[in-house]
């Protein structure tokens, strides 16, 4: 397993074990011991991990969670989730499909739990791979009541290396008017588009009474 999944899960493990158990995280109801056991049962309990997205078998999940939790050591926990998934198990075959978002958030969800925290830095070519994927919104954002773009504000503007003036390279995530234009760096549109909406830097643009509408809107990610 290589790639900038594999990245953001060593660095995961290791700001859960730096944060121990009973930290907060942005997960609502979540301590970081609650986190490490939904990520166990996401690639180890494919019984269980059904329910991760809710349905008919939400509670089964939420029980087998917490007893993983309750009966497994925490460092046995963070290091299972370091070794990843079994070796045939089709989460190790598409990790980096899978997994880069699910990390990536994750990592950031323990990190903004903490007073004081700061983005961190992270390479263009991960910044590159966020944007590819943030085409996936449209789905998480499909029953928002306006329109969504995403206008990314990280790139030099074409034809003018190192220029101080951004390009806003855009995705539409939902074809609607009136239309909000969501602006910021692909890691902060990342959080924003999967709810992480009160740590994630952006900037809404768009009419009073639509962007009024999108900030009280909720959605599932």
């Amino acid at each position: 397993m290589m790639g900038y999944a594999r990245d953001e899960r060593l660095a995961l493990c290791g700001v859960l074990d730096e944060a121990g158990p009973r930290q907060p995280t942005l997960c609502e109801g979540w301590a970081t011991l609650d986190l490490a056991a939904h990520l166990v049962i996401r690639e180890r309990r494919p019984d269980a991990a059904v329910g991760i997205v809710g349905g008919p078998l939400a509670a089964y999940t939420r029980n087998v969670q917490r007893k993983l939790a309750v009966r497994t050591p925490y460092a046995r926990l963070v290091e299972t989730i370091r070794n990843g998934p079994p070796r045939l198990s089709p989460m190790r075959i598409a990790d980096e499909q899978v997994n880069l978002v699910e990390f990536f958030v994750h990592n950031e969800d323990v990190r903004r739990a903490r007073p004081g925290w700061e983005p961190r830095a992270i390479s263009r070519d991960l910044a590159d791979a966020l944007w590819h994927r943030l085409r996936m919104a449209r789905f998480v954002l499909r029953k928002v009541p306006v329109g969504v773009e995403f206008a990314r504000d990280d790139e030099p503007e074409p034809g003018r290396p190192g220029s101080p003036v951004p390009a806003r390279v855009r995705i539409t995530a939902r074809a609607r008017t009136p239309a909000v234009t969501v602006t910021g760096a692909p890691a902060e549109l990342t959080l924003w588009a999967l709810g992480r909406t009160g740590v994630a830097r952006v900037r809404l643009d768009g009419s009073e009474d639509a962007v009024r509408a999108l900030k009280a809107a909720t959605w599932g990610a």
